[in-house]
This record gives structure tokens, C-alpha cells and sequence, in this order.
């Protein structure tokens, strides 16, 4: 396996999409190389990694961050994209990706927009989606998608960058690009480090890929809840004096409840 560009589909457990998801990665219009990292190695996945003669990665768990990093680091491809199991990719994604690398090879992040899958349906614009386009809008220009003040004004008001959308330049990022403490906003966290790093954030303004939400955990949310709101101060802190962080927080934590973000 030697192509510049590879998934990564991160596996946990038994997804009843991780099939699914399989399936979106190897119908690309490019050839990638395709491989599957596990830090929870099971009968399910293996069996699904034979169907597919795909190789697995298996890793020891350390923190979600960890787990994330385990499998950026799983392929030696130039380019790498960590593929949710859940989630699906539309069959130009890779080209996409590989071709504004070609064009932008200072990047150190390429990601495209995105549509939410709720309930098998695509969800093409909501607030929320909205929200994110408007934040990203000045990194589509990429004469400018390199500059710092640009990359963090993209993530001051929210996590604006859609994790599974996201293809990283080895090259450019440092092998931890995601290990922390957080549960939550390990991929905000990832962000705002790399934000830091001389390098383009390369917006691709298609919506290349499907990000399913799941509403069905309730219980898992009102439990996390708490956590999360504590971790959204946390990475508002990182672009924001404390007392205007808070105040943000306040209106960010209502509008996730309301819209039912994941």
C-alpha cells in the first residue's frame, strides 16, 4: 500500500455502519489505500476486514484523543483521512482531496463540507451547517487560508470543522495532533494546535461527505452534558479573555441543546 492518500476507518466495538462506511471508502473515483484501526479488536471486525481483505490496526486504549492519534498514525501515506465508522464518504471525496493538495501541498489540513445523515435521511442545511459555512467562509479563499489570525477566527465562536471530514498533511502535523484530556472536543482541541502551525487550512466548500447524527443516545447526552459544556469553556479560553468565553458559552451550550448538535 503505497497511494498518497488513505482512510482510516477508526472502528469501535460493533457499529451496525461500520460496513457501511467500508463500502464509501473503497468506491472512491481514486484508488486510496484503505486500512482499519481498533483499540476494542473483535470477531465483527475482523470478519468485516476479510470480506474487504482490508488490514487492521489494533492499538492499546489510552484516551479518545489517543485513539485518534493511534490511527492517523496507522498509515504511512502522505495524506490520511480518519474515517468515523459511522459516517459515509461520496465517491469524489478523495479526488477532491488529493487535488487541492496538489495545488496547496503547504497545507496541513484539507477538509470539505459536509451533510448529516438523521435517521438514513441526508440532511443537506440546517442552522447548525449553516452556522459552520458562515464561520469557514473566508477559508475558502486560499490565498489566505494560511494565515493565523483567519485559521482561529474560523474556531473562535465554535468547533467549526467537521472531524471525519478532514484529511491531514503527515508532513506538516506533529504526531500528536489529537492526544489530551478531553472526552469531547478532542477535534476542536486538534484544531486550535494546529491553527498554531505555519500551514494552509484547505476548505473544500462541497459537501463530500455524510456525518451521522445520532439522537437515539439521550441518556449518553444528558450525562456528557455537563462535560461537554465544561470542555467548550475550556477551548473558549484558548481565543478569549475568560469573562467574554463565558458569556459565549452560555449562548453556545442553549444552541447545541436546541439543535441537537453531536
Amino acid at each position: 500500500m503505497n497511494n498518497i492518500h488513505a482512510f482510516v476507518v477508526l472502528a469501535y466495538k460493533e457499529s451496525e455502519y461500520l460496513e457501511e462506511c467500508i463500502k464509501s471508502v473503497l468506491n472512491q473515483t481514486i484508488k486510496s489505500d484503505v486500512l482499519i484501526a481498533t483499540t476494542t479488536d473483535n470477531d465483527f471486525i475482523r470478519g468485516l476486514a476479510k470480506k474487504y481483505n482490508l488490514e487492521v490496526k489494533v492499538g492499546k486504549h489510552t484516551t479518545i484523543g489517543g485513539d485518534f492519534d493511534f490511527a492517523l498514525n496507522s498509515s504511512n501515506s502522505k495524506l490520511v483521512t480518519i474515517a468515523h465508522q459511522d459516517d459515509i464518504y461520496d465517491d469524489s471525496y478523495a479526488e477532491n482531496v488529493v487535488d487541492n493538495y496538489k495545488k496547496y501541498n503547504d497545507s496541513l489540513i484539507i477538509f470539505s463540507d459536509y451533510y448529516e445523515i438523521r435517521k438514513e435521511n441526508k440532511e443537506y442545511s440546517n442552522l447548525n451547517l449553516r452556522i459552520k459555512r458562515f464561520l469557514l467562509f473566508n477559508l475558502s479563499i486560499k490565498k489566505f487560508s494560511g494565515l493565523k489570525t483567519l485559521k482561529r477566527n474560523s474556531l473562535r465562536f465554535g468547533n467549526s470543522i467537521c472531524c471525519p471530514a478532514v484529511t491531514f498533511n503527515k508532513s506538516k502535523c506533529p504526531k500528536e495532533v489529537f492526544t489530551c484530556d478531553l472526552s469531547c472536543n478532542v477535534d476542536w482541541f486538534a484544531w486550535e494546535k494546529l491553527s498554531k502551525i505555519k500551514g494552509k487550512f484547505v476548505y473544500i466548500p462541497k459537501k463530500l461527505m455524510g456525518h451521522r447524527i445520532d439522537e437515539s443516545t439521550t441518556t449518553t447526552d444528558i450525562i456528557r452534558q455537563g462535560i461537554r459544556t465544561k470542555e467548550d469553556l475550556f477551548m473558549f479560553k484558548k481565543f478569549w479573555p475568560s469573562s467574554i468565553a463565558t458569556f459565549i458559552n452560555k449562548f453556545y451550550s442553549k444552541s447545541e441543546k436546541s439543535n441537537k448538535i453531536d
